[in-house]
């Protein structure tokens, strides 16, 4: 017999995952905040990991990598890729749009306070609007376009996010901000559904216990509900792709798709009528290696090899395509929501691929198949 606890009750991942463990005779649930559980799901923003694999014998799985925030938060991410890529003396831009951190001068001011107490905590802390200016300017001068988008590093669900060809604008929007924000080349010239809309390509991927990756085959493009206007930066439905700007700002939402969610068969289909090229052809090799590359760069920092507990975890990553058919990476969600109609896919894929590794029972025959229809939903990069 297992145990398991739920720290995090408002998660729709776990809660589902939650329902497959107890219809599961071989586990046992534990009140919300026991540390002695095998299973143990914690909450986004609340991981006592220093709780866990203290008990002599009881092998212990959390949800979450212990500093995987690192990738899930827009400004840390940016400067880990420029890390990794700096060792590997490559591009940093090569599918992440040309990106610069901004902090607003009061948030430079608290850092400058506190570098005389931290040096060597602080010496990382960088504000590169000198170069975004340089890069705006390079962008112009080139053809290649004066949009700009500006977004929070911890900034969700489109909240505080400026679209605008003017620098000043931009860093002024910021210098009136608590946190540090994420300058980012807009992409202009996007790849464009029926009615000329803009979408985002959601993507889901589990990375288990042993850090193998797992990306979910099946995956859904948000979908806005209004036509793209790239000379009018301000009309938020045209540009912004998040589901809940489109349900509250567009009379429109849901007249192209149901819930503005198109899947991957679908949106196959439009590629090769449209365009005589498919998502196998074009877009998942690309895919593929963002997702691969992203979390190589920190394995050696979270990977749970020396620790007395194990941990997997879900991330959701966001790309966007554009005219010629690149994926770029949008940003990395760390506790991401999933479609509805992919929810059953995804949990029991978890429940397969790492749960049952981790704690295996026997089975049925019958019981296997029906795994091996769940694993098979996901592929091993």
């Amino acid at each position: 017999m297992y145990t398991f606890a739920v720290r995090d009750e408002g998660s729709s991942v776990y809660n589902a995952l939650t329902k497959l463990i107890e219809a599961d005779a071989n586990w046992k649930r534990l009140k919300k905040g026991n540390p002695k559980a095998n299973l143990i799901f914690l909450e986004r923003n609340n991981q006592p990991f220093w709780k866990f694999g203290h008990q002599p014998g009881l092998k212990q799985l959390t949800n979450y990598y212990r500093g995987s925030e690192v990738i899930c938060r827009k400004v840390k991410l940016v400067s880990v890729l420029a890390h990794h890529f700096a060792l590997k003396n490559q591009d940093i831009f090569q599918w992440l749009p040309e990106s610069f951190i901004i902090r607003p001068i009061q948030n430079l001011e608290n850092y400058a306070a506190m570098k005389s107490k931290k040096p060597r905590a602080l010496e990382k802390v960088t504000d590169e609007r000198g170069e975004f200016i340089k890069a705006f300017e390079r962008h112009r001068n080139s053809g290649r376009g004066e949009a700009w988008i500006a977004k929070s590093s911890t900034g969700a669900k489109g909240e505080g996010i400026i679209i605008s060809r003017s620098p000043d604008d931009l860093i002024s929007a910021i210098e009136n901000q608590p946190e540090p924000h994420i300058v980012q080349k807009y992409i202009e010239k996007p790849l464009l559904l029926s009615g000329q809309r803009k979408f985002d390509v959601r993507c889901w991927v589990v990375l288990d216990h042993e850090y193998n990756i797992h990306l979910m085959k099946e995956g859904v493009l948000r979908t806005s509900s209004d036509a793209y206007d790239e000379d009018n930066l301000t009309r938020i439905t045209s540009h912004l792709t998040n589901h809940c700007i489109q349900e509250e700002q567009s009379a429109n939402f849901g007249k192209y798709e149901e819930g503005n969610e198109m899947f991957f068969a679908e949106f196959d289909g439009f590629l090769k009528e449209k365009y005589g090229t498919s998502m196998v052809g074009k877009i998942l090799p690309q895919i593929r290696m963002i997702v691969k590359e992203c979390l190589l760069a920190i394995k050696e920092d979270i990977n749970t090899d020396h620790l007395s507990y194990q941990s997997f975890q879900v991330f959701g990553f966001d790309f966007m395509i554009d005219a010629a058919f690149k994926v770029w990476l949008i940003e990395i969600n760390g506790a991401p929501a999933c479609a509805k109609r992919l929810l059953p896919q995804l949990t029991s894929g978890i429940f397969t691929m790492v749960i049952k590794q981790v704690f295996p029972s026997d089975v049925t025959c019958d019981e296997q198949a029906g795994d091996c229809t769940e694993e098979c939903a996901f592929e091993t990069l």
